[in-house]
């Protein structure tokens, strides 16, 4: 039988499971002294002292071409601050390449556990999977074409790179299922779309009106790939719910 993420199981990590230790660790913990008298204020206080001496996330590195340096020198005497939209630009190149290698590690797990009524096919996710890589072939051509170089770790490429770690961690964790990859694809998808509209308002700030074209068509799938994920959740959990309560078993 498949295990699910609802199953009743030896699960430890409660301090109901043992009363006497549980009382034992609390009477432990009220005898404990710190090492030293602090509070909250002197955390922030330390933190203000490395944000200081910190040179921040990194900068947009100096294009290595004149079209580059033209092409930002033209915009920076209209008043416009281009090296912001290739900041960001980066940054969706980097997430839509990996995009491509979190719905790679999606099919593995829907090749080991299978789908459910309501749920994905194994050709929505590579559909979604070619999908990804062709927005990330976009915005490499984008930044070639304005001179940047798209190998390079922009600042907000870092920036989301960092506080998206969590979703290949859980996507690539051996005890997850599909259900649970979903939860963290939701995550992605919800970033991915923000991501796209900000970048089609830099685009328009720009009077970039061929890629605001083209970035409005990306989004417009990035949208039906959110749409598709959060579908394909609810249908897994509530899914989940039913079968367990015509086993007899009240529903999470």
């Amino acid at each position: 039988m498949k295990k699910t993420s609802s199953d009743v199981g030896l699960n430890r990590t409660g301090i109901q499971t043992s009363p006497l230790d549980s009382k034992e660790a609390i009477e432990g913990a009220l005898q404990g002294l710190p090492s030293q008298a602090g509070t909250e204020r002197g955390i922030l206080e330390v933190r203000d002292i490395y944000a200081r001496e910190s040179d921040g996330l990194g900068t947009v590195p100096v294009p290595a071409t004149f079209k580059g340096v033209f092409t930002i020198a033209k915009e920076m005497l209209k008043g416009n601050k281009p090296t912001v939209f290739i900041d960001k630009l980066g940054e969706r190149a980097g997430f839509e390449r990996t995009g491509v290698r979190l719905y790679e590690a999606v099919l593995g797990k829907f090749d080991l556990h299978g789908t459910w009524p309501g749920g994905p096919s194994r050709e929505q996710l590579e559909k979604i999977m070619r999908e990804e890589l062709a927005h990330f072939a976009l915005v490499r051509d984008v930044l070639e074409k304005l001179g940047a170089d798209p190998t390079a770790l922009t600042p907000s490429a870092d920036l989301v790179s960092v506080a998206s770690k969590g979703i290949p961690a859980v996507i690539t964790d051996p005890r997850t299922n599909l259900v649970q990859c979903l939860e963290a694809l939701l995550v992605a998808e919800l970033t991915d779309n923000a991501g796209w509209e900000l970048l089609i308002q830099l685009a328009q700030g720009l009077g970039q009106d061929k890629l605001v074209e083209q970035f409005e068509q990306a989004l417009a799938i990035e949208a039906e790939h959110l749409m598709l994920v959060r579908r394909w959740l609810t249908a897994g959990v509530t899914g989940e719910a039913r079968v367990a309560e015509a086993a007899g078993v009240p529903a999470p």
